[in-house]
């Protein structure tokens, strides 16, 4: 098992097929509108949009952790963290820790404030994979979103 690297641009079909898995082990298989091409035109080029690191196993990519900037009110400059992925025959080898590791070193390298992320509250195993990281997991705090019909809604009751 390899150390994690910066994904290339000809790694994004693969990375596409991990988003899609976990669209499925989430219950949203549906849910997934991107395309590869978005993934290469958005990650990569003069002002990319996110980083992506990869894992592999047997030089195929079993894992991915894809981060971009946010800003806090609070901190400042914050790195979030949007998906850990790891291939459900992958899961128990390491590869988890292998990329937060990569993300958790590519926070200090930037010098953040802080590196956040979200979990489903039925996800146990993550949450006790976080946990042990020493994460702390704000049980009390609630994802909010609008997506793109939620803001046509909105627009047309103001």
């Amino acid at each position: 098992m390899k150390q994690p690297r910066l994904a290339l641009i000809e790694d994004m079909p693969r990375v596409l097929e991990l988003i899609e898995e976990l669209a499925t082990f989430e219950k949203e298989e549906d849910a997934v509108e991107i395309t590869v091409l978005d993934l290469q035109n958005d990650g990569f080029g003069t002002n990319p949009k996110f980083t992506c690191f990869v894992s592999e196993i047997d030089n195929k990519i079993e894992g991915i952790a894809l981060v971009y900037m946010r800003y806090s009110t609070w901190k400042g400059e914050i790195l979030h963290l949007e998906d850990l992925i790891v291939s459900e025959e992958c899961r128990g080898k390491g590869l988890g820790t292998l990329l937060l590791n990569a993300v958790v070193k590519y926070a200090k390298q930037l010098d953040v404030k802080r590196v956040s992320w979200e979990v489903l509250d039925w996800n146990e195993p993550a949450i006790s994979f976080y946990e042990s990281k020493g994460a702390d997991v704000k049980r009390d705090w609630n994802v909010v979103h609008l997506d793109k019909n939620g803001i046509e809604n909105y627009l047309n009751r103001i």
